[in-house]
């Protein structure tokens, strides 16, 4: 079994990157669809302030790897990883699973801005300085750490096409390390 995660700022390209995965055949767990199910548990607004509290609290609550937790795939062939925020929740998934390759998408905040404008989900920010407060709170969640410690970083300051390639190409990378793991 095979395990990537992506992490990166909002806006980074993560998600187009587990989108790329799933479009091959990737089982996709996505860790924000777990706090979006307990905002709506609570009756509460799919905001990025809304969103944002209920994360917040559930992991002053229960740990900060409470989402890691919740989203542990039940099926556990090969598995893309949406949304990890914090050493924890990459500490869990280590734990868990056979094979964790965490992979950091980066892009400058002006560049996500602009993505994040195009792209237009409800919890998007809508200025940048709402998006420099999402990554404030982002980071203080720990989530620059897990940049630091990913294992590939894919730099998405260019086109969507070129990011298309660079997340084909890891993926076809990684298949082939796994597979030459499985027979040795």
């Amino acid at each position: 079994m095979q395990a990537i995660a992506f992490t990166g700022l909002p806006g980074s390209g993560k998600s187009e990157a587990v989108s790329i995965a799933e479009q091959q055949g990737w089982t996709v767990t996505r860790m924000g669809d777990e706090v979006r199910a307990e905002a709506r548990r609570r009756g509460r607004e799919l905001t990025d302030r809304q969103l944002g509290r209920i994360a917040d609290e559930l992991r002053r609550q229960e740990g900060m790897d409470i989402w890691a937790r919740r989203s542990l795939p039940n099926n556990l062939d090969d598995v893309v990883i949406d949304g990890i925020r914090n050493i924890e929740e990459v500490e869990f998934f280590r734990g868990q699973l056979d094979s964790f390759v965490l992979v950091a998408v980066h892009a400058s905040p002006e560049t996500r801005y602009q993505r994040l404008r195009e792209r237009g989900r409800s919890d998007d920010a809508a200025s940048l300085d709402e998006l420099k407060q999402r990554d404030e709170r982002e980071l203080g969640w720990g989530i620059g750490g897990v940049v630091a410690m990913a294992d590939v970083v894919v730099v998405n300051e260019g086109s969507l096409e070129e990011l298309r390639e660079k997340i084909a190409g890891l993926l076809a990378d990684l298949s082939r390390q796994d597979a030459a793991g499985k027979t040795n």
